[in-house]
């Protein structure tokens, strides 16, 4: 319970009798930031409270998987706020590279110009103004969803401070000779041109050939199968696995390469297996991973046979075709000269796609930039390992170390042209030098930069230090650095989590990025699937908002957000949710008009009735829950315990137990309308994080304060009545029993019955009136003849429904259900009569058989006497 000193209007306040969240929404939102609620001061003496936002790129927009990452930063920003932590959410975007690129090309392609046409410098000052005209639309859509980032301090890895500190960090990783250039296999998109990281590589089942081919004559001959024939141009050896008694004559000696004029040599590596296929692959040094590396342990040439376009280049009747144009062709060669053992198509295999442009990627060798990662992932590794970050939930700890502890050199170059380029300069004379932010380029004839851009996630990775002003020690950075949750999905431990890791440990002298790595799931449709284009099943969750409002939204994210798994939504659950924010409403509304009130301090215990000793004992427990489960990351449970907390006990029970107080009036009644005021701001508070705007509305209004957002974080006072909450309980079994018996003979919901309760020496006497309202039972009145009788909860309540019950139909529902309490009794009695069982079962298991023995008999029991009490036909 909290002690609220702010005073209430002397006026009941009104609210209007409909909550229309799109006349809420967006004008609350202005004002919270206007009065400055989301601006972090790293001058106060608060302890701080840091999470930066994952940034989106600058040419997306809000989709769900935003809005459910967003809503879960939200709220555990939004709360600790409230609990008095200087709280600094910091939004921003990423430039991303190819994406914007992209755009702009397209743009261009469409006044029938290429970037080519503009030259380099002119190219990126048109990014600029593409940026600045439509980039950032899902800024202006975090808004509608609430965010309550700290606008001041927004960044994008492409503004000034944040160059800065991609140049002072490559300088830095250049000088210690973990950064170098060298000529390895990369992703190529031969549409984009440039190098693509494996996250930008999408695979899918293509339809495909696959050939055999037959290299070399006679007995010094071999079968390789290949869905890229076009490659073989390119081949540089055959390889076999040395214990392959097959192959063993041939290891060693040179064969005859088809369509060349070249042969090439058979070797012998461990990497073939000897059970797939014909056990014998060609090698390609050039144009595959595996190949390059059979190629660098046995000394091979590596041929570039197609250039940056996936064109032929080789000299010959292939020169100048494309890739897939070759292909057919020079399979077509192949099966002239009889050299095509076996064809088989169509052969469906995975191919890795451009995620930008849906061409088939090109695995090439590349002269590119590449850091050394060797000794920043193992102490990326090593800082999860000894505490110092936790990975929650604990068992996705294993996916990130399959990622740091196998982690090859990263290429890091881009040959795009947006994007932060590379700080090297290259010399006439074979010069290499590497420029920090604060040296001059060395000028001169013959001197020009390296062309190439870097990576996006080579500036993201940098996001947790260089948005609080690093490499300066700024303020920002004292005071909100390390950052205390990293919240974001399990898809990217490796592309993003991991080189945030290597970057802060290595930038910051050793202190983590971030405490905690806090993994979601990915958003899905109801059904569990996928979200696609291609599958007809996106949502816009502006459309939802539109349409229910951005609590709504927000509630059923939160709602199915179990840590690490998956989130299935669909808008039957958002609908669901905007009833339950109309709930909250029209019962706040009914609080308000029944003088439910924070004014002064709460009665003592003793003044109250067990109904308000039971809902102050309840709203603690359920304090102590949500808190609980906000320390664990499981908002899907304390989204489920304040729900229930709030439709069932507060709205269902409390309000409706205690109308008749409220009617009555009276000092009980005064009583009463403060408990319920008080249960009403602690609820609505806990509730805030995640429904922010109709929980601020009706908090204002009900207690008069300024707003939630700087609100306090209700604390557990640590009441409890144990003996309340026993007595409500045998309330509510009352009621439930008599109404599932009333709908079961059909009555209306609001059809009066008179009745006699028995209730004297039981809990339940001050509770009759309370009873009475909510079954809808009338006094006995003359003439009460009692056609059904209901033990229930140590009472027994005899109801005259002459005229209103189908006695036989009742009889024969009473008889299945004494039938299975039978059933289920002798089962429990079967159990604990076996020797063998109860020496063996555990504790907990043999009591548990014991309560529902016990249940089972009052069961009998209670439909026994209802049988009893049926009218004799």
């Amino acid at each position: 319970m909290t002690e609220n000193t702010q005073q209430q209007p002397a006026s009941v306040p009104e609210l209007p009798t409909q909550y229309a969240p799109a006349e809420v929404e967006g004008k609350l939102y202005e004002s919270w930031v206007e009065r400055g609620y989301f601006t972090a001061d790293a001058a106060s003496g608060k302890p701080a409270y840091t999470i930066v936002i994952p940034p989106p790129n600058v040419t997306g927009s809000l989709h769900l998987g935003h809005a459910f990452q967003h809503t879960l930063m939200d709220a555990l920003t939004r709360r600790k706020r409230m609990q008095g932590y200087e709280a600094l959410w910091l939004p921003g975007m990423d430039h991303a590279g190819i994406a914007t690129q992209n755009k702009v090309e397209q743009q261009l392609a469409e006044e029938g110009r290429s970037r080519h046409d503009l030259g380099r410098e002119e190219f990126v000052q048109r990014v600029w103004q593409w940026k600045e005209e439509y980039g950032g639309k899902i800024l202006g859509q975090m808004r509608r969803l609430g965010d309550g980032v700290d606008w001041s301090r927004e960044r994008f890895t492409m503004d000034e401070g944040l160059s800065r500190a991609v140049q002072t960090i490559f300088k830095k990783l250049y000088d210690d000779e973990l950064i170098y250039r060298a000529e390895r296999i990369i992703n190529w998109c031969p549409r984009c041109l440039t190098a693509i990281s494996d996250i930008e590589v999408e695979y899918q089942e293509d339809d495909g050939e696959l050939v055999s081919i037959r290299y070399g004559e006679g007995e010094d001959s071999l079968v390789v199968a290949t869905t890229r024939a076009e490659t073989m141009l390119g081949d540089t050896a055959v390889a076999v696995h040395p214990d392959d008694e097959r192959y063993k004559h041939l290891v060693g000696k040179r064969i005859k390469l088809p369509l060349t004029d070249r042969t090439i040599p058979v070797v012998a590596d461990t990497h073939v297996d000897p059970e797939f296929g014909t056990g014998a692959v060609k090698v390609t040094p050039a144009h595959d991973p595996n190949d390059f590396a059979i190629g660098q342990r046995h000394g091979l040439e590596s041929l570039t046979v197609m250039d940056e376009r996936g064109v032929i280049t080789v000299h010959g009747p292939f020169e100048g075709l494309d890739r897939f144009e070759a292909r057919s062709t020079i399979v077509g060669a192949l099966r002239e000269q009889g050299r095509i053992v076996a064809e088989k198509r169509p052969y469906v295999h995975s191919v890795g796609h451009c995620s930008r442009c849906s061409t088939t990627v090109e695995p090439r060798l590349s002269l590119q930039w590449w850091v050394k990662v060797g000794p920043l992932a193992r102490a990326a590794g090593d800082a999860v390992r000894d505490g110092r970050v936790a990975i929650h939930p604990e068992d996705m700890s294993k996916r990130y170390f399959d990622w740091v502890d196998n982690m090859h050199d990263w290429c890091i170059s881009r040959q795009l042209w947006w994007g932060h380029r590379i700080p090297v300069w290259y010399g006439p004379n074979g010069e290499v030098v590497c420029v920090g932010p604060d040296e001059e380029p060395p000028t001169g004839e013959g001197w020009t930069q390296d062309t190439d851009v870097l990576d996006t996630w080579f500036s993201s990775g940098l996001w947790p230090f260089s948005t609080l002003g690093w490499p300066e020690r700024t303020p920002d950075l004292e005071k909100f650095y390390p950052t205390d949750v990293l919240l974001t999905g399990h898809d990217i431990i490796f592309f993003w989590v991991a080189r945030m890791m290597m970057f802060g440990l290595y930038a910051m002298d050793g202190e983590v990025p971030f405490k905690t790595i806090a993994l979601t799931g990915l958003v899905r449709d109801e059904r569990g699937k996928k979200m696609s284009k291609s599958f007809g099943n996106v949502v816009d969750p502006l459309d939802w908002m539109d349409r229910y409002g951005s609590d709504a939204v927000r509630f059923t994210l939160a709602k199915g957000a179990n840590p690490g798994t998956d989130v299935p939504i669909g808008e039957d659950w958002v609908q669901a949710s905007r009833n339950f924010a109309n709930k909250i409403w029209n019962a706040t509304r009914f609080a308000l008009m029944n003088g439910a009130t924070v004014e002064g301090p709460l009665p003592e215990p003793s003044k109250m009735s067990a109904t308000d000793r039971w809902i102050l004992s309840r709203l603690n427990k359920t304090v102590a829950e949500v808190d609980a489960y906000y320390e664990d990351f499981q908002f899907a449970k304390l989204s489920e315990a304040l729900y229930h907390f709030a439709w069932d006990e507060v709205f269902d029970w409390y309000v409706e137990l205690s109308k008749t107080t409220f009617f009555g009036g009276g000092e009980r009644a005064k009583v009463s309308a403060r408990v319920l005021g008080e249960v009403l701001d602690v609820m609505l508070r806990l509730l805030h994080p995640i429904v922010p705007f109709v929980t601020d509305t009706l908090w204002t209004t009900l207690t008069g304060g300024e707003s939630l957002v700087v609100a306090d974080w209700p604390a557990d006072s640590g009441f409890r009545d144990d003996a309340a909450e026993r007595e409500i309980e045998l309330v509510q079994r009352v009621v439930t029993e008599v109404r599932r018996f009333r709908s079961d003979q059909g009555l209306q919901p609001g059809q009066k019955v008179p009745a006699r309760l028995d209730l004297d020496g039981t809990a339940l006497a001050p509770h009759e009136a309370a009873i009475r309202q909510l079954l809808r039972l009338q006094p006995e009145g003359e003439g009460f003849h009692a056609t059904a009788s209901l033990p229930v909860a140590g009472a027994t309540v005899a109801l005259d429904l002459s005229g209103t019950i189908d006695v036989e139909a009742e009889r024969k529902r009473l008889t299945k259900d004494l039938a299975a309490a039978e059933k289920e009794k002798a089962q429990a009695e079967g159990k604990l009569g076996n020797e063998a069982f109860l020496a063996k079962a555990p504790d907990q298991v043999v009591e548990k058989i014991r309560t529902r023995l016990a249940k089972a008999n009052e069961d009998i029991a209670r439909i026994e006497a209802q049988l009893a009490g049926l009218p004799q036909g």
